[in-house]
C-alpha cells in the first residue's frame, strides 16, 4: 500500500483576489518543492471528484449551499464576512475540494492507499453548520468524518488539528458526539476565539473535544510536551479507527499570521507520532487535508517534511 497524494490545478480558480494571504499560489509552490524531492516518485496522484451534495448537507443546510452557490455564480467578491473570498467558480472548487477528502477515504478505506494528504482548497475547519468563516465554504475534515462514519461504518474517529487557528467548525460539528474525538493545538487567545481548554464537548460529546491552547511564542518543545503529556495517552484510550488531520502549516516560525515558532521538524515529528497511533489502532489508516499555511517556503518545506515521512523514503530536514 502507498501514499497518496491528491491535487488538481482546478483548485488554483478559487480566486481570493490580490493580497489575500489564502491564494492560489500556495498550492503550485508546494508541487514545485516536492516534485524535485526524492519521494515524489512513491506517490500514487488521485484526482479529485465533485463532492454529492448530500454529503455536504451531512454538515451544511441546504439553505446555506444555496446562499453560497448563488453568491459565487453572480460571481460576489465575498461570502459572509470579508475574510472569505469568493469568485465565480468558488462554489464548484469547494465541492471538488470536499469530494477530494470522499475519494481519499474511499481509496484508504478500500486499502488501496495506507495513507494520504489532500493538496486542496478552499480550506474548511472555520466553516460552520449556515457560515462560511476564516478563508473557508465547506468543511472538508467534518464531510469527510461523517462520511466514513455513514457510508463506511466507522465508529471511532480522531480529527486532529494543528493548524494554528482553532477549528470552530469542527468542533461545534462533532462537539455531542462521543464518536469523533476532536484535538486542537492552536495559538489562543487568537482568531476565531475559540479553543480554549474548558472547551470540551457537550452532552453525549462531553470529553471528546480536547484543546490544548498555545501562547504567542509557543514553540516545538511545548508542541512535543502537549502531545507527550495529554494528547497521546487520551488518544490511545479512545483507540480511533482512523486518523485524519486538518493539517494546517500556520504555526511555522515564518508564517506571517500567527506568532507560534514551530519548526519543519516539529510537523515531520508530529507526523510520525500520528502514524504511530494509526499504526497502532487504525491499520494505518491516515489522512491528512491541508488546511492553512501563508509563508509559500515554509509550507512547501512543510509539507515536503510531512509526505517524506507518510512515504517513509526520507529522513526529516532540521530548518
Amino acid at each position: 500500500m502507498t501514499t497518496g497524494l491528491l491535487y488538481d490545478p482546478v483548485y488554483l480558480e478559487h480566486d481570493t483576489g490580490f493580497g489575500h494571504p489564502e491564494r492560489s499560489e500556495r498550492l503550485p509552490a508546494v508541487m514545485n518543492y516536492i516534485e524535485k524531492q526524492p519521494f515524489f516518485a512513491a506517490l500514487e496522484h488521485i484526482p479529485p471528484r465533485v463532492a454529492e451534495p448530500e454529503w455536504v448537507e451531512q454538515i451544511h443546510s441546504a439553505r446555506y449551499m444555496q446562499r453560497a452557490e448563488t453568491a459565487c455564480r453572480r460571481n460576489y467578491s465575498h461570502l459572509d464576512s470579508m475574510d472569505v473570498a469568493i469568485s465565480g467558480r468558488s462554489y464548484d472548487v469547494a465541492l471538488l475540494a470536499a469530494g477530494g477528502a470522499l475519494e481519499l477515504g474511499d481509496r484508504v478505506m478500500s486499502g488501496t492507499l495506507r495513507n494520504a494528504f489532500g493538496l486542496v482548497r478552499p480550506p474548511g475547519h472555520h466553516a460552520e453548520h449556515e457560515t462560511a468563516l476564516g478563508f473557508c465554504l465547506f468543511n472538508n475534515i467534518a464531510i469527510l468524518a461523517r462520511y466514513l462514519q455513514k457510508r463506511h461504518g466507522l465508529q471511532k474517529i480522531l480529527i486532529l488539528d494543528w493548524d494554528v487557528h482553532h477549528g470552530n467548525g469542527t468542533q461545534h460539528t462533532f462537539e455531542q458526539d462521543p464518536s469523533v474525538l476532536y484535538v486542537s493545538l492552536h495559538q489562543y487567545p487568537y482568531y476565531p476565539g475559540t479553543g480554549a481548554a474548558s472547551e470540551t464537548g457537550s452532552g453525549k460529546g462531553k470529553g471528546a473535544t480536547i484543546n490544548c491552547p498555545m501562547s504567542a511564542g509557543a514553540g516545538d518543545s511545548d508542541y512535543k510536551q502537549a502531545f507527550s503529556e495529554r494528547i497521546l495517552p487520551d488518544v490511545d484510550r479512545f483507540k480511533p479507527e482512523i486518523v485524519l488531520i486538518s493539517a494546517g502549516f500556520d504555526a511555522h516560525r515564518d508564517d506571517p499570521l500567527a506568532q507560534v515558532n514551530l519548526t519543519t521538524e516539529c510537523y515531520g515529528w508530529m507526523t510520525e507520532r500520528m502514524m504511530e497511533v494509526a499504526d497502532r489502532h487504525a491499520d494505518g489508516k491516515l489522512i491528512a487535508l491541508l488546511e492553512g499555511g501563508y509563508d509559500l517556503g515554509a509550507l512547501a518545506r512543510s509539507i515536503g517534511t510531512h509526505l517524506r515521512v507518510l512515504t517513509g523514503t526520507a529522513p526529516q530536514p532540521s530548518d
